[in-house]
């Protein structure tokens, strides 16, 4: 896993690694720029006239030092400062002067055509205002340039904390960061303007410092080891018995997904509660599933019941309706059982109302809301909740005892004792009508043979981002549906499948 952080624990780690393991700031300069430039050259055909625009603190001072590397390897490459000198930092000051000593261009006009690379180094990662008057006028020239465009550690105007536009942004093709990933980069509108993103060591790390944080956690491909092995003397039973609780009258399809996700996802047997009119469809699209029936407005309890002590994992609320059958479900349910539960959807909806439930939680319990169940949840607006994902996810799990899983174009993960994780897996494609039931399918199989649940909660979404990934190389993120990312399963568990150890 990788390290996302925000602007405060970055200039921390700046600060420690320069006053405390005594490492010249200079140093961390230099090998910033050199970092930068070893990514343009991987790009030789763009650099035939590069401009750095530099601002006025030590962003500058690294885009200072770009130009002259790149002009010292024979490249075209020019500096651009348009900033007051009087505010410039010492670094930048300092990086100036080696600049003109080595004979580096610096231009106060450029003509913006003229140039195949621009290099914004005007901002760093501690803006926090807008961006207005000459500063807002330059990014809008950047931009419109018809070049190929690298920003230096993060695109100017971006806030590094939560990756809102402040005023206006620079539009990078591509970002060079610096020692971690920060969360401006991760989270939407920043992630679109940061292009792709470059993580490069500059010698700032995490090693000897005490912070008075965790930091948030990013999976990355060797992390499906984390997946457990199966065992070759295991039998249906072993592997786990899921009951999902599911799919009002004739709205079978929820459970389905779901269903069939828990099943392609390892779980050993799924077993569906669900209204008697989804029988035949359930039976046909999913034979391998075990069912259990009532008639409609007649919950049967007894029944139910029995399914309770059957399973080894609850998940409960995909197409369940909200009516009064619904709520006498998952009233029981909560009341009855003790078992690890997911609830999703419709369940989530009737825990909003009832917020009395929460005194019926099982000790590991997730919930998977999306941004319009978290203010039903919380009663928060949308635009409060967007502003800080993972104060409200982090808030939200540690108030109620659960795992909360907040579903957005990047979901955060936050479990009760206030670790979380930020997700990078998965395409706009997985916005399409039962993506969500997927997620509670492999999220509940993924329970049966976890030691830590939120961990697992956070493997899960992971891999359902991944399966999308698979689906949207194979069909395309304009045409797949959920039924093709149960289909991109098989081949991320293939990849994790070596070296697989319990989460």
């Amino acid at each position: 896993m990788r390290s996302v952080l925000n602007s405060a624990q970055m200039k921390e780690l700046d600060r420690y690694t320069i006053q405390e393991m005594r490492v010249p700031s200079e140093v961390l300069m230099e090998r910033a720029a050199l970092a930068v430039v070893d990514c343009l050259e991987k790009n030789r055909k763009a650099l035939g006239r590069t401009l750095v625009v530099c601002g006025l603190g030590n962003n500058a001072g690294d885009g200072a030092a770009i130009a002259r590397l790149l002009h010292l390897k024979g490249y075209r490459a020019e500096i651009y400062c348009p900033g007051n000198p009087d505010k410039f930092s010492s670094d930048l000051n300092r990086q100036l002067a080696i600049a003109r000593n080595y004979r580096v261009p610096l231009v106060n006009n450029p003509q913006w055509s003229e140039y195949t690379t621009i290099v914004d180094a005007v901002f760093g990662v501690g803006l926090n205002r807008d961006v207005t008057g000459e500063y807002a006028a330059l990014i809008g020239k950047m931009n419109q340039a018809k070049a190929w465009k690298v920003a230096v550690d993060i695109p100017s105007g971006i806030c590094a904390d939560s990756g809102e536009v402040l005023g206006c942004a620079f539009q990078a093709d591509e970002t060079v960061t610096f020692g971690f990933l920060k969360k401006g980069l991760c989270l939407y509108p920043g992630a679109d303007c940061a292009g792709k993103v470059h993580v490069r060591d500059i010698g700032i790390y995490e090693k000897g410092i005490e912070m008075p944080w965790e930091y948030v956690q990013a999976f990355e491909e060797k992390d499906l080891s984390l997946l457990p092995k199966r065992n070759p003397a295991g039998n249906k039973g072993t592997f786990g018995k899921v009951l999902i609780v599911a799919g009002s009258g004739q709205i079978a399809g929820a459970a389905y997904l779901c269903a069939s996700a828990c099943l392609h996802s390892g779980a050993g047997m799924v077993k569906i509660h669900t209204e008697q009119k989804n029988r035949q469809i359930l039976q046909t699209l999913l034979p391998e599933a075990l069912l259990s029936t009532y008639e409609e407005g007649h919950a049967d309890f007894e029944k139910l019941k029995e399914d309770l002590e059957w399973c080894d994992v609850i998940a409960a609320g995909p197409g369940l309706g909200q009516g009064t059958t619904a709520r006498g479900h998952l009233e029981f349910l909560l009341e009855n059982s003790r078992k690890p539960l997911v609830l999703d959807a419709d369940g989530l909806n009737l825990f909003a109302k009832n917020p009395q439930w929460k005194e019926l939680l099982p000790s590991v319990c997730v919930f998977t809301p999306h941004l319009m169940e978290m203010s039903r949840l919380t009663g928060r607006s949308l635009d409060v909740i967007r502003q800080d994902l993972f104060h409200e996810a982090q808030e939200y799990a540690g108030n109620t005892k659960i795992t909360c899983v907040l579903k957005d174009a990047r979901t955060v993960i936050a479990s009760p004792e206030g670790r979380c994780w930020l997700n990078l897996s998965g395409n706009e494609g997985m916005a399409t009508a039962g993506s969500g039931d997927v997620l509670t399918g492999i999220l509940a199989a993924f329970l049966t043979e976890a030691t830590d649940p939120s961990l697992a909660a956070a493997l899960a979404v992971y891999v359902h981002g991944k399966a999308g990934d698979v689906a949207c190389r194979e069909k395309g993120s304009r045409w797949m549906t959920a039924g093709d990312i149960i289909g991109g399963l098989s081949q991320v568990f293939e990849e994790g499948e070596q070296n697989g150890e319990k989460i």
